[in-house]
């Protein structure tokens, strides 16, 4: 038996390969497994369950039918797809999971989370991070009309490139310091994570001597991938 994890697919209708991986994904490796854990920025970007694009609309068909066969999927919101709510959770068979959340795997605590929250030398994203999960403010943007929220979630889009081209990529990336605060707060010594797009496993030492391992998802831009762990380990492995 297996688990899988995926991240920062970013799917959206310009790039139906991405949707033609998943779909692969789905129909194979996650057929077989025993449950599915989605950590963020599966859409490019979300801007309401009353506006789904025709993308959403074939994840949601596909993960239905996992879920009604039995497949228990999870999902964290992301960066991109944070206003993603209840209704299309429903219809796509997706379980809310919160922000950050520790599972049991074969016998290993693991903490589970997108990613963003870590990266706190970014001050100019945490700003707006703390800003998009306020209930008020989703309010206030969902009360927009579609037409309004497809613009502000491609100004958004563009000022989000802007902001990754004049910041050092090392600010982008996770603080060490918010690692192990995050490893110690939970209890736990392996976490999974997306978000940077630099996937990788690292050590962290912890207070005590203790070892913390971290492990990054990787991107859909390039090709498709999933993390699989089983009760002997975690592997990386290709669509």
């Amino acid at each position: 038996m297996s688990t899988l994890f995926i991240s920062d697919l970013h799917l959206e209708d310009a790039r139906p390969q991405t949707t033609e991986w998943l779909m692969a994904f789905l129909e194979g490796p996650a057929r077989s497994a025993q449950a599915l854990y989605i950590l963020g920025d599966l859409f490019e970007y979300w801007i309401g369950d009353d506006a789904v694009s025709k993308a959403a609309l074939s994840v949601a068909a596909a993960t239905s039918a996992l879920a009604g066969q039995g497949l228990p999927i999870g999902f964290q919101h992301g960066n991109r797809d944070f206003l993603l709510g209840a209704d299309y959770a429903a219809r796509a068979g997706l379980r809310l999971l919160p922000e950050s959340i520790v599972v049991d795997l074969y016998g290993r605590p693991t903490l589970l989370l997108h990613g963003d929250s870590l990266c706190t030398d970014d001050i100019e994203y945490q700003a707006f991070r703390a800003q998009s999960r306020d209930p008020a403010w989703q309010a206030s943007i969902l009360a927009m009309t579609v037409e309004q929220r497809t613009e502000m979630a491609r100004n958004m889009r563009d000022a989000s490139r802007q902001h990754k081209g004049a910041v050092e990529m090392a600010i982008m990336d996770v603080n060490e310091q918010a690692v192990r605060q995050a490893f110690i707060e939970h209890g736990v010594e392996r976490m999974i994570h997306g978000h940077t797009h630099r996937p990788a496993v690292h050590e962290h030492g912890l207070p005590g001597g203790g070892t913390g391992t971290r492990i990054v998802l990787a991107d859909w831009y390039d090709h498709a991938s999933y993390l699989e762990v089983t009760a002997d380990g975690a592997a990386s492995r290709t669509i």
